[in-house]
């Protein structure tokens, strides 16, 4: 990310599109806090089905929401699509750190910035240890890193 205390568009790698629907909105007319994080899981688990070309659900290692946050710095909704920029912080050994920037209108600057942390455990193990993430993995998501 630039030195910038509001991320740009220059600031992530890949893009996506989500079309706002009428239930995305709140009471107050603007986007429902619970559906920027939806939107983040969008962007993110889109890209690894897209990237990988397999359904990363069925793989022997899946990757668990280990942490998320937002940051808010304007009101978006419905009903003009968003554009959601992704970009990779950090791969490990068993997880990412992903940025995800949503962006509605014209405009250069982030309306939200997400932070959301992949930890990959066993698929089939009911105590779901950490293991290492999958190489279709991290080979997709080394792309994302800036």
């Amino acid at each position: 990310m630039t030195d910038r205390s509001i991320p740009v568009r220059a600031d992530y790698v890949h893009w996506r599109t989500i079309t706002t629907r009428w239930r995305d909105d709140d009471a107050y007319g603007h986007l429902n806090n619970a559906t920027y994080y939806e939107y983040f899981d969008t962007a993110v688990n889109a890209y690894l089905f897209e990237a990988t070309g397999t359904n990363v659900r069925l793989l022997p290692q899946i990757g668990v929401v280990a942490e998320t946050s937002c940051r808010y710095l304007r009101e978006i909704g419905f009903p003009e699509p968003v554009e959601a920029g992704l970009v990779v912080d950090k791969v490990g050994t068993s997880s990412i750190v992903y940025r995800i920037g949503l962006f509605q209108g014209p405009g250069d600057e982030a309306a939200a910035e997400g932070r959301f942390v992949h930890v990959y455990v066993d698929n089939t193990d009911a105590a779901r240890p950490v293991t290492p993430m999958p190489d279709v993995i991290r080979d997709a998501v080394t792309k994302l890193l800036r």
